[in-house]
């Protein structure tokens, strides 16, 4: 019994304690280890996730940015002309249908033209007759006017012989021969037929003004009906409806019987080889906007370069129009009718940090993006500049190499961290 006492009482050595304690250390080690990789693998479970695939990603680089504002689009043909009616009347006939080609001048369809053929063939006649009574009314002016002088030259002749009586009663009285009394009768009659002569050539000269003011009245109401004759003559052309050129009739009023009005469209011929954009962008860019600005329309993932053609100055409801011929007008992507996306370039930026374009992107201003960093998605606060089709200026909060996420993220709005799968 001693004996056991003794062994139980033995001193422990310090290296056997110092191994116990040890291990004990190791094990508590081991132990915080283990429930830190449950918790984090936990916290790794329960962290929300995003599959990869699902995501665009872009790298931030350094380049050149063509600085644009975006509008939209629509393709239309280069030139389309619409055909109105140029009166009111009855379609009878139709010649072709819509997508027939069609040359300068083939028939397009017959209008009712009876009632316009009649008013064309009055307006012949009182043309005439009017032209009957200018001829008249010159005529009768010329025999007037005939007439007047006829008279001034038998006054004139009449004063002559006056003038001639007067000399000789001045030659008897000075040879005592004569009297005073018929000297003073010959000059009384003398002045009497020189008041009458300058009168008759003043009523000459007055009837002449007038009869002058007359044709001229005449000729101008002659030309005003000769410009309504022709306008009448100029609508019953028109009125036959025919192609006005070498195109594609996109359009037909087919409906045969049926009434169209004056003004009313009744046909549309379009040149479908070549084609243009009609575009539209908010007024804020007016200034931006103007003739002879390069352009890019953008279809799918083709982008065709064009220039500003036309400019509309007025706004209407917040917008400004203009229309895009592209560099090669027949390019086969165009289509008419088919929407396009726009990009006005402004200026040109070089050696810019700049990231792929997204549709998160609304301009320029402070964006939260996610930045790739390992298998994780981190949230940072980014400042973007100017854009263009393909890229976006990166201002500050972004560095070179990294990789940032250009989709929607909308849904992760608040998350810390994403895990990328």
């Amino acid at each position: 019994m001693k004996a056991d006492n003794q062994t139980m009482d033995r001193q422990i050595p310090v290296k056997e304690q110092r191994t116990r304690k040890m291990r004990k250390i190791l094990m508590a080690v081991a132990i915080v280890a283990v429930v830190s990789g449950i918790a984090v693998w936990l916290g790794m479970q329960m962290m929300p996730s995003v599959n990869r695939q699902a995501l665009v990603f872009s790298e931030v680089d350094r380049g050149t940015i063509d600085v644009s504002v975006s509008a939209t689009g629509r393709v239309v043909p280069a030139f389309e002309e619409v055909i109105i009616s140029p009166i009111s009347s009855q379609i009878l006939e139709v010649y072709a249908h819509s997508g027939d080609h069609v040359e300068v001048g083939t028939p397009l369809l017959r209008l009712d033209l009876q009632s316009t053929e009649t008013d064309y063939a009055k307006a012949l006649d009182e043309r005439e007759i009017r032209r009957q009574q200018t001829a008249q009314l010159q005529a009768n002016t010329e025999t007037q006017l005939s007439d007047r002088r006829m008279q001034i030259k038998v006054e004139e002749m009449k004063v002559s012989q006056l003038e001639a009586q007067l000399r000789n009663e001045l030659y008897l009285d000075s040879l005592g021969s004569g009297t005073r009394d018929r000297v003073r009768q010959a000059e009384t009659a003398l002045r009497t037929a020189q008041l009458q002569l300058n009168q008759l050539r003043q009523q000459y000269h007055n009837e002449q003004r007038v009869k002058q003011a007359d044709m001229r009245m005449q000729q101008l109401q002659n030309g005003i009906f000769e410009k309504g004759v022709s306008e009448k003559r100029r609508t019953l052309n028109d009125a036959k409806i025919c192609s006005p050129r070498q195109a594609t009739l996109t359009y037909i009023n087919s409906e045969v019987g049926s009434t169209v009005g004056a003004g009313q469209k009744i046909a549309v011929v379009s040149d479908l080889s070549h084609f243009k954009a009609e575009c539209e962008i908010s007024d804020s860019y007016g200034d931006r906007v103007s003739v002879g600005g390069s352009v890019i329309l953008k279809i799918g993932k083709e982008r065709l370069p064009g220039t500003i053609n036309t400019v509309t100055p007025l706004s209407q409801s917040g917008a400004i129009t203009f229309t895009v011929l592209p560099d090669d007008t027949s390019h086969p992507r165009l289509r008419s009718g088919l929407k396009t996306e726009v990009f006005v370039i402004t200026s040109i930026k070089d050696d810019v940090l700049r990231i792929s374009n997204g549709s998160f992107y609304s301009g320029p201003g402070n964006y939260t993006l996610f930045v790739l960093n390992g298998d994780l998605l981190q949230p940072r606060e980014v400042r973007l500049g100017e854009c263009n089709y393909d890229y976006i200026e990166v201002i500050s909060g972004l560095e070179t190499g990294e990789q940032v996420v250009v989709s929607d993220m909308t849904k992760y709005k608040g998350k810390e961290k994403l895990k990328v799968f």
